[in-house]
C-alpha cells in the first residue's frame, strides 16, 4: 500500500501561517487539539474531544486510577467500604466546595450519580455501568450509600469515571458550561477557541499553568508546524509520519482500540458471512504500518493485553481476500442482498490517518464484491450514530469507534458494546446477555473467565464488529513545558501536571 503526503504543500503553508508568531506568556499554554468538543457537558467526558479539555481540569472524580498499577486511591472520597452485596459506602473529603461555591457534600454527589443515570440525558459515562441502576443516598454529610440492582464488585473503580459536578447544573438537559471542584474554570469559549483559567480557590495545591487556550486543526502536519514554530505548546495525537523530531515527539502506549461497528442486524450484514468476509478482506499489516506505525498492534478484541478479561488464546482474523470473495459470493446465493449500500461512518479529525484508514479499507472491500461509501461526520453528528437511539432508517452502517478503557477491568468495555441493552450494542444475544451479566457480577479468576468467554463468543460465533489495532499514540511537545504523555493522554491532560523548564 502506497501512502502519498504533499509535504511540500504543508511545509509551505505552515511557514506562511506561523512565521512571526508570539510565544505564549508566562504561566499559559496553548494546546491545539484535532478537533472541536461536541460540548462541555460532564456526562460525555469519556469522550477524548471533551475529556482532553475538562477531566481532572474542571471536574474530578470520587477516587482516582493509576493506570500503570491498576488500582484505586482516593481523591474527592478519602475512604469507602462495602456494607453488603448490593452496596457501597463512600466518605467524603471535607472543605471542597464547587467552583460556584455550592457546598461539596453528600446531596451534590445524590444529585451527580442521579444525573449520571437519568434515562432523559445521554450521558457516555453511564455506558460504564452496562445496565446496572444506581440509587444513591446521602447517610449524613460527608458520607453516601450508593445501592445497584446487581452486584457491582469493582464500585471503586467505576467512580474513577464519574465527573463530579456541581448540584446547580441542569438536570435533565446537557449543558456547555460545566461546574466542578477542579482547579480550572472556563473563562471563555467560541467556535474558535476554549480557555481555562486557573481557580485559586482550588481545594488543592495550586497548578503552575495559570490560563490554557484550547484551538483546533483537523491536519496532524498543521498541529505539529504549530507546535514546531511556537504558535502552540502541545498537540496529542499526531500521524506517525509527522512524529519526525526525537526531542519534541513522544511515542506512547495508549488505552486505545479502534473499531469497525457492524451494524449486526441489517441486511446484508446480518449474514455472519458478510461479517467474516469483511474482517478477511483487510490487509491488516500493510494497513497498520502505513498508517499508524510499525508499533500498532492488531487488535483480536476490544481490551487490550492487561486488561482482566482480555483472551490471549483469540487471534486476530488473517489476510484473505480469496476466502472473503468466496463468502460473499455464498451470501449473495443465499438471498442476501449484498450490493446493497453499506455506509461506513467516520468522525472527522477522529485519530490520526482515521480518514486514510476508511478510504484503504472501502476500496478493499469494494474488491470483494461489496458495495460501500464513506460519510465523514462532525463530532455532534457522529454522536447520533455511537448511542441508542440509533437513527432510524440509518441503513447497514460500518460506523468507526475508537475505545478507551486505561481502568485493568473489561467491565468497562463489553458490557455497553455487547449486551443486548448495551449502549452501543447492535447485536442481541440472549445466551451472551447471560455470560456477560454473570462476568460483572463475578470477581477474580471467574471474572477474567467469564469475560474471556464472552471475549470468545464475540470473536469466533457473532463476529460483532472488525477490530483494528490497539493504537500507538505521538505527542509534540514544545521546547517551554516539562511534561510526557501516559495512558491517559487520549483521554485527558490534567493541566495540574504540566510544569514549565527553568
Amino acid at each position: 500500500m502506497t501512502i502519498r503526503y504533499c509535504t511540500r504543500a504543508v511545509a509551505l503553508l505552515t511557514a506562511t501561517l506561523f512565521s512571526g508568531v508570539a510565544m505564549a506568556a508566562e504561566g499559559e499554554v496553548k494546546i491545539v487539539l484535532p478537533e472541536q468538543p461536541a460540548n462541555l457537558d460532564p456526562c460525555r467526558s469519556i469522550r477524548s474531544d471533551i475529556g482532553r479539555i475538562i477531566n481532572s481540569n474542571i471536574t474530578e472524580t470520587l477516587t482516582v486510577i493509576d493506570t500503570e498499577k491498576g488500582t484505586v486511591g482516593p481523591w474527592l472520597a478519602e475512604k469507602w467500604e462495602q456494607v453488603d452485596d448490593l452496596t457501597w459506602r463512600v466518605h467524603l473529603k471535607s472543605g471542597v466546595k464547587f467552583q460556584d461555591g455550592a457546598a461539596f457534600d453528600a446531596e451534590a454527589v445524590v444529585k451527580s450519580i442521579n444525573r449520571l443515570m437519568n434515562p432523559g440525558l445521554t450521558c457516555d459515562s453511564r455506558s460504564k455501568f452496562g445496565d446496572v441502576k444506581l440509587t444513591p443516598k446521602a447517610v449524613d454529610a460527608q458520607t453516601v450509600e450508593i445501592s445497584s440492582d446487581s452486584p457491582v464488585p469493582i464500585m471503586p473503580t467505576l467512580l474513577g469515571t464519574v465527573q463530579i459536578v456541581s448540584p446547580n447544573m441542569p438536570f435533565d438537559k446537557e449543558s456547555n458550561d460545566p461546574v466542578g471542584t477542579g482547579p480550572y474554570v472556563v473563562e471563555s469559549k467560541s467556535n474558535e477557541q476554549i480557555v481555562l483559567k486557573r481557580h485559586d480557590a482550588y481545594w488543592g495545591a495550586k497548578p503552575d499553568v495559570t490560563r490554557a487556550t484550547y484551538v483546533w486543526r483537523s491536519e496532524s502536519a498543521i498541529r505539529a508546524a504549530m507546535v514546531e514554530s511556537g504558535e502552540a505548546d502541545m498537540t496529542p495525537s499526531i500521524a506517525v509520519q509527522d512524529a519526525t523530531n526525537a526531542e519534541s515527539d513522544f511515542a506512547y502506549l495508549n488505552s486505545e482500540t479502534t473499531r469497525m461497528r457492524i451494524d449486526a442486524q441489517i441486511p446484508p450484514l446480518d449474514d455472519v458471512r458478510i461479517r467474516k468476509a469483511l474482517n478477511m478482506a483487510i490487509d491488516w499489516d500493510g494497513m497498520g504500518e502505513a498508517l499508524f506505525g510499525k508499533d500498532v498492534l492488531r487488535a483480536s478484541q476490544m481490551v487490550v493485553p492487561g486488561v482482566r478479561g482480555h483472551n490471549p488464546d483469540i487471534k486476530p482474523w488473517t489476510y484473505n481476500p480469496e476466502e472473503a470473495m468466496k463468502l460473499v459470493e455464498e451470501a449473495k446465493a443465499a438471498g442476501a442482498p449484498v450490493d446493497k449500500e453499506i455506509v461506513l461512518i467516520g468522525r472527522n479529525g477522529f485519530f490520526p490517518n482515521s480518514a486514510e484508514s476508511l478510504e484503504a479499507m472501502r476500496s478493499m472491500w469494494q474488491e470483494i464484491g461489496l458495495n460501500v461509501s464513506i460519510r465523514q461526520l462532525e463530532a455532534a453528528d457522529w454522536v447520533r450514530y455511537l448511542d441508542k437511539p440509533f437513527p432510524e432508517g440509518r441503513g447497514p452502517t460500518l460506523f468507526q469507534q475508537q475505545h478507551d478503557n486505561n481502568t485493568g477491568d473489561a467491565g468497562f468495555t463489553a458490557p455497553v458494546m455487547y449486551l443486548s441493552e448495551g449502549q452501543y450494542s447492535t447485536i442481541a444475544d440472549p445466551d451472551l446477555d447471560v455470560v456477560l451479566k454473570k462476568a460483572m457480577a463475578a470477581t477474580g479468576d471467574e471474572r477474567e473467565k467469564l469475560f474471556q468467554e464472552v471475549f470468545a463468543k464475540v470473536h469466533d460465533e457473532i463476529v460483532a464488529d472488525v477490530p483494528m489495532y490497539h493504537m500507538i499514540g505521538y505527542v509534540r511537545v514544545g521546547s517551554r513545558l516539562d511534561w510526557k504523555p501516559d495512558l491517559k493522554t487520549n483521554s485527558e491532560i490534567a493541566l495540574s501536571e504540566i510544569h514549565f523548564k527553568d
